[in-house]
């Protein structure tokens, strides 16, 4: 999202050197949910709107539902017209990330990037929203930053990253077959759960 500017090499999409687009071209290309959802000391509606400001409230509505956000916004005494205070301070963690997987819903740009994009929601919410969030990352170019390994059973590539740098690539399936870290780390997850 060109946060930092690069000191050294380049970063490219589809052969193009972002250093050289717009950022405002780079970032309408981009949606991205992150760890700590960012929203605003306004309606919930206008929050989920921040991914599409020329989406209809049918369509904000639709995307909450998709989010799973739909249910608890209309037990609020002002529902999709409530506030959620500074920094969405009146809502959960789970519930700003769902407010957050709407508007990436509403955004529906080429690239996706997730970072712990799942990581505040409880176990029956995240499998649930698992459906919507792998259509949302159909034909897309989807980066995922995880340490919940489940997020990432169905990716086509994982990269391991050790100290900063790469030390495995592949699928899940060849990954967990190698016996490396990506292989122990996924054992330790998943006997956590038996």
């Amino acid at each position: 999202m060109r946060l930092y500017e690069l000191n050294t090499g380049q970063i490219l999409l589809d052969n193009q050197d972002i250093s050289q687009v717009s950022l405002n071209s780079l970032r309408n290309s981009i949606t991205f949910i992150p760890q700590e959802p960012i929203l605003f000391h306004r309606s919930l509606v206008e929050n989920i709107r921040y991914g599409s400001e020329s989406a209809s409230n049918e369509m904000v509505i639709e995307a909450a539902k998709k989010a799973y956000a739909h249910e608890f916004i209309s037990e609020l005494e002002f529902g999709y017209d409530s506030l959620v205070g500074e920094h969405g301070i009146k809502l959960s963690g789970g519930q700003k990330q769902r407010i957050a997987i709407a508007r990436a819903i509403l955004k529906n740009s080429p690239i996706l990037l997730m970072d712990e994009a799942t990581s505040s929601l409880d176990s029956v919410t995240e499998k649930c929203i698992k459906q919507t969030l792998s259509e949302l990352m159909s034909n897309k170019t989807t980066l995922i930053i995880a340490h919940r390994l489940s997020t990432l059973l169905n990716v086509d590539r994982l990269l391991v990253f050790d100290s900063g740098k790469i030390i495995e690539d592949g699928s899940h399936l060849e990954l967990t077959e190698k016996g490396g870290l990506y292989c122990k780390l996924w054992n330790t997850q998943v006997n956590c759960y038996i």
